[in-house]
């Protein structure tokens, strides 16, 4: 039942991006012919979808080798699209040890001001718990304030702890403490927020490699994932940060949030082909159940149905 209800919000959610290109896409291919006008018109419609230069040429060289019936080119063409989208969401390769293996799981998060980064954490920490998890949350973003205690408002709303020191203090040595309290206490979880200053890059650069030596020294097998936030209504822009980011430390996977506020729901293929990373959440909403695991599938399909 709860899936049945998160298909209908991501539905819901994915309003504007159906309104704007996949009903372009309907629209091209509507009582016409497959030929390459039809072909160009997508090329259009799905580059400014920001679906990216990459995979907008890979899903048209697909479109081209198929020879469709003549009974309904329109429908097949549609069909052949959605299950070409399906397949790119699908390959890229995830982490290889298996989520919750090891205790703690350590789980560091990255991304700019304003893409939803410590709400995500924050959500993440309440689902979690639910599902009768120790969390914990380290608040290594002390670079601002006002992230600590965005943090801290998540934790009391989740019902967890959050490892924190004061603005200005060293990431690492919050991260120190956060796993060396999640070892003593039996966390299963451990979620650490990190600061994203891409205008000081070298920066942000040396001091990821020193939280993640901080991590590996404490707990040789961590961190188990490092997940990049992106918001999904800043589109290409999105794309470049994750380069950035990509460029500085390792990252195992994206979480595109804010999906529901942009009609370029498109970027998740162009991030997902562009980068080789995969989405491992998508955002759609305020509510924590409005976070949910990449299902392409299920993406497609909420993309494509009226």
């Amino acid at each position: 039942m709860e899936g049945s209800s998160f298909f209908q919000r991501l539905k819901q959610g994915l309003t504007k991006s159906r309104e704007s290109w996949v009903q372009k896409i309907a629209a091209v291919v509507q009582n016409r012919r497959w030929d390459e006008t039809s072909i160009a018109d997508m090329e259009e419609s799905l580059i400014a979808a920001d679906v990216g230069v990459k995979a907008t040429q890979e899903l048209l060289e697909t479109l081209r080798k198929r020879s469709p019936g003549a009974s309904d080119p329109a429908e097949e063409m549609s069909r052949t699209l959605q299950a070409a989208l399906v397949d790119m969401l699908r390959r890229s390769p995830g982490p290889k040890i298996a989520p919750l293996s090891a205790r703690p799981w350590v789980v560091i998060f990255l991304g700019v001001n304003g893409v939803g980064k410590t709400t995500t954490i924050g959500k993440l920490a309440a689902q979690y718990r639910s599902s009768g998890k120790k969390v914990l949350l380290v608040a290594a973003d002390t670079f601002r304030a006002a992230a600590i205690e965005q943090l801290d408002a998540w934790g009391q709303r989740a019902g967890v702890d959050v490892i924190k020191h004061r603005a200005g203090a060293d990431p690492s040595a919050v991260v120190y403490d956060g796993i060396q309290a999640a070892k003593s206490r039996g966390v299963d979880v451990l979620l650490i927020d990190t600061a994203g200053r891409l205008h000081t890059k070298v920066h942000l650069i040396e001091e990821l490699k020193k939280i993640r030596r901080v991590i590996s020294r404490e707990q040789p097998d961590a961190p188990h994932e490092t997940l990049l936030v992106l918001d999904a209504t800043t589109g290409q822009n999105g794309l470049q940060q994750a380069r950035v980011f990509k460029e500085a430390t390792d990252i195992t996977g994206i979480v595109l949030t804010k999906l529901d506020g942009t009609a370029k729901g498109g970027v998740i293929i162009g991030i997902q082909t562009e980068l080789g990373l995969p989405v491992k959440y998508i955002g759609i909403g305020e509510e924590v159940e409005d976070l949910q695991p990449f299902d392409p599938t299920r993406f497609v399909q909420a993309l494509f149905e009226n």
